[in-house]
């Protein structure tokens, strides 16, 4: 058995008035209801407003000078297909990410990371497939990841003219997350598919459908996620399914066999319940492969979506990363120096 790699833990150098806006930022959010699944019709309602606010979206793709793509895709024996949005740089592409958003699988779409994804276009020169799968509102969280999985084998497949010859990275997020690990663990039956994979890059993920120590111990002071409420909501989206089954990998990545996995860099923040779930994975990942765990001080679930200096600075953290993998030396660590948003200071 290989020797175990260490887990590398290089802590973000955060300022104090970083610290501190985190903070006053997280004073807000406790003002906010938690996010939990209690049944099927809110977050329908939730999805349809969120594809209204995304009406016009288009306008900030072409303020960076980009567009769009969406293409339906899928490998063979797949029964439905799967829809992608394609997002290119506007020079050649170093690489190509696989994007799978997050959401809590009952809402989001491949749209709503656009923004997250123009920079990872710009500032690493790739090119991002993002997944749009169906949702567990009318699908068992089965189906998503056959949709997840189907995509992943279209953009590996070597007939992939476009993106053959290109360098994999796979970024997921939240419940993106799981989709994500859960796909890589399913790409073990395609080992030449697998290899194709430089990387991964996985932010607070759901990695056991059972619930985590930190999710059920979390209390009523925690922030955008109801803790506690997660392990209902898990019982709720696996319908028919005991405990036993829903730890079962893949639909539990937390319990997968890792061999030949890629490098990954894994991110938490502190004040998120689903924090055990990503240090149980950094641990068993180790074993297999090179692990970076970045644990952010002050930081709730969801937080690179929020407008603080350090969220952005976390992400650029993740374009230098993304760059190393692919074999941008020119970029290597630029990203990291990247200047941040004015509007987050």
């Amino acid at each position: 058995m290989a020797t175990p790699h260490t887990i590398h833990r290089p802590p973000l150098p955060f300022t104090e008035h970083e610290l501190a806006q985190a903070r006053r930022f997280n004073t807000w959010l406790a003002r906010l209801p938690r996010f939990r699944i209690r049944n099927r019709i809110t977050p329908r309602l939730i999805q349809a407003l969120l594809r209204l606010g995304q009406v016009g979206g288009s306008a900030t793709l072409v303020k960076h000078g980009l567009r769009a793509e969406t293409s339906v895709v899928g490998a063979g024996g797949v029964r439905v297909p799967v829809p992608v949005r394609i997002i290119r740089p506007k020079g050649q592409a170093k690489g190509v990410v696989l994007d799978i958003h997050g959401g809590g699988w009952v809402v989001g779409n491949a749209q709503m990371n656009d923004a997250l994804n123009i920079a990872m276009v710009e500032q690493c020169s790739v090119a991002v497939v993002s997944v749009d799968y169906r949702l567990a509102v009318g699908t068992p969280i089965e189906g998503l990841m056959d949709d997840c999985l189907s995509a992943a084998r279209w953009l590996l497949n070597p007939g992939n003219r476009e993106f053959a010859e290109l360098p994999v990275i796979v970024v997921g997020e939240s419940a993106g997350g799981h989709l994500a690990a859960a796909t890589l663990l399913r790409l073990k039956a395609w080992p030449t598919l697998l290899q194709r994979i430089s990387g991964a890059v996985l932010y607070y993920g759901v990695y056991d459908l059972t619930g985590t120590a930190s999710v059920r111990a979390a209390g009523p002071e925690t922030l955008v996620l109801d803790g506690p409420g997660m392990v209902d909501a898990f019982r709720l989206l696996t319908p028919g399914s005991g405990e036993h089954e829903r730890q079962q990998p893949p639909l539990s990545p937390l319990y997968g066999d890792f061999t030949g996995f890629p490098p990954v860099l894994m991110v938490a923040g502190e004040l998120d319940p689903l924090r055990d779930d990503t240090f149980g994975l950094a641990e068993r990942w180790r074993h297999c492969a090179p692990v970076e765990l970045q644990v952010l001080p002050a930081a709730p679930h969801g937080f690179i979506h929020f407008p603080t200096a350090m969220a952005a600075r976390v992400l650029a953290h993740g374009h230098a990363w993304i760059s190393k993998r692919i074999g941008d030396t020119d970029n290597d660590g630029a990203a990291s120096e990247a200047k941040v948003n004015p509007a987050t200071e």
